[in-house]
């Protein structure tokens, strides 16, 4: 037989599951009983003249079904998270081949044309300056 502890983390569930077997259950009767299991059991077979044992099997039932939910949703989570690490390390790998293909190419280049290497950071620097300025300019605006 379910906990009321049980019966309570799994009790919006639990309130439909009874509703569709015994249709005659209200709401003010899930309201009074408010997640206790001896009171939800004795209210069931006082309202439906269903026996006891019945009522308990069909709530162990209900929160075994609750449970394997509970298990296939976490282990769908799980299932998704590792396949975005995956996908993320998989990224993360061809950005850095892409890096250091991109910083082996510049070494290359400054190794076969070295005057030409600093005058193009000469010039960057330059159009980083001016950027730099002008950004400060419109800040004090």
């Amino acid at each position: 037989m379910p906990t009321t502890a049980e019966i309570k983390g799994q009790w919006d569930q639990l309130k439909g599951q009874v509703r569709e077997r015994w249709g005659q259950i209200t709401d003010n009767d899930f309201t009074r009983v408010q997640g206790n299991t001896d009171q939800l059991i004795g209210m069931i077979e006082q309202k439906t003249g269903t026996a006891r044992r019945e009522i308990e099997q069909f709530l162990d039932t209900v929160m075994q079904q609750g449970e394997c939910m509970v298990t296939n949703a976490a282990e769908t989570v799980r299932d998704y998270a590792n396949r975005a690490t995956e996908v993320v390390k998989d990224q993360y790998g061809r950005v850095n081949k892409q890096f250091e293909s991109g910083v082996e190419e510049a070494q290359q280049a400054i190794r076969t044309r070295p005057g030409m290497s600093v005058g193009m950071a000469f010039g960057v620097g330059i159009v980083a300056g001016a950027l730099a300025s002008i950004l400060l300019r419109s800040d004090r605006s």
